[in-house]
């Protein structure tokens, strides 16, 4: 009843910009957390970065400077602002959403989304 959407990825060369998008819809009352993950080919998925409703964020050590995220709560959306793209970047990215579907919910739910590529290469 609820979903998430990715948008944006692509193929970038290093040096290079990309912004990801991420909707939900569906059954919503409202959304706490919204924040991405990444997981490389081999590796643990991670966080890259996190933006809580009252807009406070946090960033993973490895993108801190570079990266940057966004929400609009009218549109249900988050957005990962990609600057300096560095090969190692390259990864699946996974947003998620922390939501209530209804008022009288006792807790939220997490939802993820199934994730879009970002290939940085020459």
């Amino acid at each position: 009843q609820v979903q998430l959407v990715e948008s944006g990825g692509g193929l970038v060369q290093p040096g290079g910009s990309l912004r990801l998008s991420c909707a939900a819809s569906g059954r919503i009352f409202v959304i706490y957390d919204m924040g991405w993950y990444r997981q490389a080919p081999g590796k643990q998925r991670e966080l890259v970065a996190v933006i809580r409703s009252g807009g406070s964020t946090n960033y993973a050590d490895s993108v801190k400077g570079r990266f940057t995220i966004s929400r609009d709560n009218a549109k249900n959306t988050v957005y990962l602002e990609m600057n300096s793209l560095k090969p190692e970047d390259t990864a699946v990215y996974y947003c998620n959403a922390a939501i209530k579907m209804t008022a009288w919910a006792s807790r939220s739910t997490t939802y993820w989304g199934k994730g879009t590529l970002v290939t940085v290469s020459s």
